[in-house]
């Protein structure tokens, strides 16, 4: 059985809500039927059980489309992890010499292991809010390790922060074929 979002689960609210209501509507139409009721009261009983039925049907139809949307995210989700799995498996050497050349690179600047945890965090793409939250500590504290570490390495930020990694790796697209003149 799948999981039902937030969402997912109010939606099924509103439906038990509306059955409930289109269940008693019904009963009392039903009740009213041979008791010589007006025929107009009649009707707007009938339109209320109908407008509840509908309610009903818009909202199970939404709920199964809430329900593909979320099969499809998840399945994008693990096609996504798997090849991040795969990419890592490729480039492990790879990574692991770049972190060893950051740990040296760290030292070189003399940087607090908080600082680390910090730099790393914020490489990954993390706010300094998400990144309290990792860590335990208060987004202020935060933004100050941030700030001086920015400061041991002579960087603004933390695009300087990551283009000083990154840059090296990145190579200039040729758009020479490779093996060309």
């Amino acid at each position: 059985m799948t999981k039902v979002s937030r969402e997912g689960r109010s939606e099924v609210l509103a439906i038990v809500f509306l059955a409930a209501i289109l269940i008693l509507v019904v009963t009392d139409l039903l009740a009213d039927w041979g008791t010589g009721v007006r025929l107009s009261h009649l009707f707007v009983e009938a339109g209320m059980a109908l407008v509840a039925a509908g309610g009903v049907t818009i909202l199970i139809v939404r709920l199964r489309s809430l329900g593909r949307e979320q099969r499809e995210l998840l399945h994008q989700l693990s096609a996504t992890q798997d090849e991040a799995r795969r990419w890592r498996g490729e480039t492990s050497d790879l990574l692991n010499g770049l972190a060893a050349a950051m740990d040296r690179q760290f030292d070189r600047w003399q940087l607090t292991p908080a600082e680390r945890d910090v730099a790393l965090l914020l490489m990954r793409g993390l706010s300094h809010k998400q990144v309290a939250r990792v860590r335990r500590a208060s987004e202020r504290t935060v933004r100050q390790q941030a700030h001086l570490l920015y400061r041991k390495a002579g960087l603004a930020n933390r695009a300087d922060l990551a283009a000083f990694f990154l840059d090296g790796l990145l190579r200039p697209r040729s758009s020479k074929p490779a093996g060309s003149g």
